[in-house]
């Protein structure tokens, strides 16, 4: 063999074990990084206000995650799963050298109960999660799911007017016809139609001293008028116009 044979196949050769020694590092490199044994989470640090996700809740949730190493698990994975708990709106996670995951939980914010068994947060979103008796105070709202935005806007404008008069409003409902219809705290129902909806409530408010003069208790109030409204009396809830000269809408 030549002298310049010979240099090539050495040079070859220190080439060869040079990347080999590279590969077979890399993937000692890998399997430490990924071995849970070798590099575990040993803790998670959890930030944020919470009334209704308890310790148990998070441990659950990321139980088969926590299984992965420090370097291996998959943050995106593990924000989901938390985000994926029925009271938690957002969460964010950050790895924390060296074996620690920090994260921050915002919970829901519940403002109403929505069509009987769903939730509507403070930004008009519905949400399914389960009762709090400590949330059953909170008013019952109800109608077509992409609505939730407008029927807590309403219920906050027409739940100030009553409340500044010496009512409450217990509920609220949308029909899919876009027809509003509440509900007081002492029980009377108000058909409030698709418009004018704070002026029919003024009207009510002008009037009620009236009504409440009567003998028969009032049931509900049909306002779905320009200029009058009609009466429920009591159980039966027989109607009776009260300078009702149009037809209802």
């Amino acid at each position: 063999m030549s002298r310049v044979n010979w240099y090539l196949w050495s040079g070859a050769g220190f080439l060869f074990f040079i990347v080999a020694s590279f590969v077979f590092g890399g993937y000692q490199l890998h399997k430490f990084l990924n071995d849970a044994s070798t590099l575990p989470i040993e803790a998670v640090a959890i930030k944020g206000e919470r009334a209704y996700t308890t310790d148990k809740d998070i441990q659950v949730a990321l139980q088969d995650l926590m299984q992965r190493s420090f370097f291996s698990a998959d943050i995106t994975l593990v924000q989901q799963a938390l985000e994926d708990l029925p009271w938690v709106y957002r969460a964010s996670v950050r790895r924390e050298w060296p074996a620690k995951l920090r994260v921050y939980l915002q919970e829901q914010q519940p403002a109403a109960h929505w069509n009987g068994d769903s939730w509507l947060n403070v930004h008009g979103e519905v949400f399914e999660a389960p009762s709090h008796p400590e949330l059953e105070h909170l008013p019952q709202l109800s109608g077509p799911d992409d609505m939730g935005l407008e029927v807590l806007t309403v219920y906050a404008q027409i739940n100030s007017l009553l409340k500044i008069n010496g009512f409450t409003l217990a509920s609220l409902y949308l029909t899919p016809r876009h027809a509003w219809h509440a509900t007081l705290g002492n029980g009377i129902v108000l058909d409030l139609g698709r418009e004018d909806k704070i002026a029919r409530i003024q009207r009510f408010i002008t009037v009620y001293p009236v009504l409440a003069k009567q003998e028969k208790s009032v049931a509900r109030v049909d306002l779905r008028y320009d200029t009058g409204l009609a009466v429920g009396w009591g159980d039966a809830q027989t109607r009776e116009p009260i300078i009702n000269d149009q037809k209802p809408r």
